[in-house]
């Protein structure tokens, strides 16, 4: 059933929060192609990244007649000819699996606050393979687009340091900055995983998790931070003294992600070692079973950006019982001069299927585990999935659904850090994402994102329809004119006025003009300044013309050769 009119409080206290955003997703027919909503951005783009095995497409991401966002992962062949932002050169691959991802980046963002969701989780509990996830990035990076991460991605780590120095892109080592960014600190963008779910039959204590108390099924909530600390532990192994955060709670059924400790970043083109980074993921596993992927849960995220005399912290819960604490304190102690991060964060929503997610921990036996295909009759092809992977993605009841019933935000008003913007007067955006537009967009992009379209799609008007696209949502969003194209009415918008037409509050960051500059255009009215220019030219025409026949000016006749 459709949600009814969201709470203005969260799920927890404190009551004082107030609702700054939610989408309910209570309109059937909704759509995400670029251009099409003012939130939300699916995606039509090859993803390159954590050895990815799917094509986004927004085919894959609409609103049903149960007031859910879903997003459809599936068996079916993509040919991608495009740049590759990893291998940095143009290729040619067959993705053989489509799935779909929202993003709120540049649309929507928001710094401190409450996030909450209430989701039903895609496929099987105990059948591994698909990879759901609900989570926030600084809005300074785009995901997917490789080369806005680059020296961005996760950092947090405001002061100038060797390390920030070499490494990090906008660092507070810095004395000229452009675009508006406040001289001496550094930005980027970090990353807060509302959960990352990875479903499968290996069972705690047992197989890879042998040291762990969770297995799978789990969800892993994290925030990823650079720099990283050194020492650090290995994968798969608990931390020794000294090599790891402090001041981190869990609650029940849940154990330190010791699998996964973060990433260490190296891009192509860097020939200088001082220039890789290690990248820390603080993260902790909970427990799931069968119902979280049957039926609907609320999982939350409480963030209180760090700022002068506050270390911040960010807070996981999982139907109000905790999941993981992290307290500022704790990397203020690790002295990697990183922190909570206070950057505007966009929301994402995705399933990913990759080989580095659920997928076997040891490649079965012959098995060369380099090609994935479902549908390919050579069992080379095959061997690599786990048990029934291929079967759900192909049952006939249907492909796997990742269901969103509403996401929701509220913030304190009387917190002045607390902010609705992804280019807010502390963390500026938007002018170095003009700067670099090329590494927000694909090069069939004009522009990152499109206009948003406000009406023009096709309808029939049939009053009868169940369609609410034909019906441009109804007489109270739209109308199908005599031309079959929807016309929205106040307050609507998208090609078929399904999407309610909201903004910020407060617009920080208005778009530059050209009087910024210091140019003041003529004060003279430019329509009289025109007609003016246009007389004088006409009685040029006419007096030249006069004196010509005055003179017996005849032209020379050519000449016959």
């Amino acid at each position: 059933m459709p949600s009814i009119a969201p709470s203005m409080q969260p799920s927890l206290i404190p009551k004082d929060f107030k609702l700054v955003f939610s989408d309910e997703f209570n309109t059937p027919g909704r759509t995400f192609a670029d251009g099409t909503d003012p939130r939300w951005t699916a995606l039509d783009k090859n993803d390159y990244t954590n050895d990815a095995l799917h094509y986004y497409t927004p085919d894959n991401v609409k609103t049903n007649d149960n007031g859910e966002l879903v997003i459809t992962s599936m068996v079916g062949d993509t040919d991608v000819i495009g740049f590759d932002d990893v291998k940095r050169k143009n290729t040619h691959v067959v993705k053989h699996f489509r799935s779909g991802m929202v993003q709120s980046w540049n649309k929507f963002c928001f710094t401190g606050g409450i996030i909450e969701a209430r989701v039903t989780l895609p496929g099987k509990a105990d059948t591994g393979g698909l990879w759901p996830a609900f989570w926030m990035l600084g809005n300074l990076a785009r995901h997917t687009y490789v080369g806005s991460s680059q020296h961005i991605w996760p950092w947090s780590a405001p002061n100038c340091t060797l390390k920030a120095h070499w490494a990090q892109q906008i660092n507070g080592c810095a004395r000229v900055l452009h675009y508006g960014l406040e001289r001496g600190r550094g930005r980027g963008a970090p990353e807060i995983d509302v959960f990352e779910v990875q479903p499968g039959n290996i069972r705690h204590n047992t197989g890879p998790f042998w040291q762990m108390s969770v297995g799978q099924p789990f969800m892993s909530a994290s925030y990823q931070v650079a720099p990283g600390r050194l020492p650090r532990p290995g994968d798969g192994w608990w931390p020794g003294p000294s090599q790891w955060y402090d001041g981190l709670t869990g609650g029940h059924n849940t154990s330190l992600n010791i699998l996964f400790y973060g990433n260490y970043n190296h891009f192509r083109g860097d020939t200088n070692a001082k220039k890789d980074y290690w990248s820390d993921a603080i993260s902790f596993n909970r427990q799931l079973d069968q119902s979280h992927f049957s039926k609907p849960h609320t999982y939350r995220v409480e963030w209180e950006p760090a700022r002068p005399g506050h270390a911040g912290y960010i807070r996981w819960y999982l139907d109000n019982e905790i999941v993981l604490d992290i307290d500022g304190g704790a990397l203020d102690r690790a002295g990697q001069g990183s922190e909570i991060s206070s950057e505007p964060m966009y929301i994402l929503l995705n399933t990913a299927i990759s080989k580095q997610w659920g997928f076997p921990h040891q490649c079965p036996a012959s098995c060369p585990c380099k090609k994935y295909n479902c549908q390919s009759p050579e069992w080379e092809q095959t061997c690599g999935f786990s048990e029934g992977f291929c079967d759900m993605l192909q049952d006939a009841d249907g492909p796997p659904e990742y269901k969103i019933d509403w996401v929701r935000i509220y913030q304190d008003p009387d917190n002045e850090v607390h902010k609705v913007g992804c280019s807010t007067p502390e963390r500026p955006t938007r002018r170095y994402i003009e700067a670099h537009e090329a590494l927000y967009k694909t090069e069939d992009d004009l522009h990152p994102l499109r206009g948003i379209q406000r009406g023009r799609g096709v309808c029939s008007g049939d009053p009868e329809s169940s369609d609410s696209r034909q019906t441009c949502g109804g007489l109270t969003r739209g109308r199908c004119t005599g031309g079959h194209v929807c016309e929205c009415h106040l307050g609507w918008t998208g090609p078929h006025c399904l999407a309610h037409q909201g903004s910020d509050p407060i617009l920080y960051d208005i778009p530059d003009k050209i009087s910024d500059i210091g140019f003041t255009p003529p004060r003279v009215a430019p329509y009289a300044l025109t007609g003016s220019l246009l007389a004088l030219l006409l009685v040029f025409i006419v007096a030249l013309m006069w004196r010509r026949e005055i003179d017996g000016w005849r032209p020379i006749p050519d000449a016959k050769i």
